[in-house]
């Protein structure tokens, strides 16, 4: 399968923003077009720049009631490998939905909620303008410098350690909570639809990792040994693939503390399961993964992703997970 439109090599990014917008909102409305019974795009409300922010609902329609897991990718605008996977589990969700029995239990039994472009201002100024752009394109009444870290805006610990008040920085997490129309969109919908999404994955790049709360203390969470499991059984799936190693565990002890994360936020709001992960890879290429090294990625997290929702349509009995890292020698 190959994935095109997310990931541009660098002899492309000479385009400008309708061409961009163009790609992204065509590929939503084909593949909502072609696939009517197991697909439903919508808009949940406008960027800062005033482009629509689209979810693509997947899933076999059914009037019973359904748990969810919600999907987002490109958070920050230059982790570009993070919509090219959310492009790539939307086709191959649809793709194998015939074929893989997993897949079809998971389409039969779940509802996924796949935001291919959270901040999709700050992405397409990423193909248009500067290649390493982190946050959203706000503009700050005060200060020249634009943008909000989308990933520190959220009500929760907001503003706190790991996120900056200086409106320059990367990692500055805004005028207030929720200030950026993305974040509260998203908010917004997690909070209306929270008694049935029981999973939030946020896709982020890079280093590797696989990430459960808190981000903003060092702290067990209630139902540690659940969450530790589905990591823990998440990542060997997805070394399955090319041998490929995830380090996973609280994001706070296993990458670093930061306030008004939209993971801590989504667990804090009542979804049991909220990770981040960190795709490839740990550095040599960083945010500028090669086309190469793409479509393994996202088949290796794809792995990981089915995994995890899987895990859904069982009961978690927490006593029974006590976890042998000898058996695991290269997480």
């Amino acid at each position: 399968m190959s994935v095109d439109l997310w990931q541009p090599n660098s002899a492309s990014l000479i385009r400008n923003n309708a061409t961009v917008d163009v790609h992204i909102q065509s590929w939503m409305f084909e593949i909502n077009r072609t696939h009517p019974h197991l697909v439903d795009m919508f808009s949940i409300g406008r960027s800062y720049e005033g482009r629509p922010l689209y979810v693509l609902q997947l899933g076999k329609r059914t009037r019973t009631y359904k748990k969810a897991v919600w999907i987002d990718c490109g958070v920050h605008a230059r982790e570009w490998i993070g919509p090219a996977f959310c492009q790539w589990f939307v086709k191959e969700a649809l793709h194998s939905y015939q074929n893989d029995s997993v897949m079809r239990r998971l389409m039969n039994q779940l509802n996924f909620y796949i935001m291919p472009v959270f901040n999709v201002d700050g992405y397409i100024f990423s193909w248009t303008t500067d290649r390493f752009w982190r946050k959203t394109r706000s503009k700050n009444a005060k200060y020249h410098c634009r943008g909000v870290d989308a990933n520190r805006n959220w009500k929760v610990k907001w503003c706190e350690e790991g996120a900056s008040s200086h409106p320059c920085d990367d990692t500055y997490c805004g005028p207030f909570p929720e200030s950026e129309p993305e974040v509260k969109a998203v908010a917004k919908f997690l909070r209306k639809h929270k008694k049935r999404v029981k999973a939030y994955i946020s896709i982020h790049a890079y280093a590797q990792m696989l990430l459960y709360p808190y981000s903003y203390k060092y702290a067990t969470i209630p139902n540690f040994n659940c969450v530790e499991s589905a990591a823990l059984n998440a990542v060997t799936a997805l070394y399955s693939a090319y041998g490929v190693r995830y380090r996973y565990g609280p994001a706070s002890t296993t990458l670093y503390v930061s306030s008004g994360s939209s993971m801590d936020w989504a667990y804090r709001n009542g979804i049991p399961y909220a990770f981040a992960f960190e795709l490839r890879d740990t550095g040599y290429f960083g945010f500028l993964l090669p086309e190469a090294l793409i479509n393994p990625t996202c088949t290796e997290t794809m792995r990981a992703v089915k995994t995890i929702s899987s895990g859904l349509l069982k009961k978690c009995e927490t006593g029974m997970y006590q976890l042998d890292r000898e058996r695991y020698p290269y997480l």
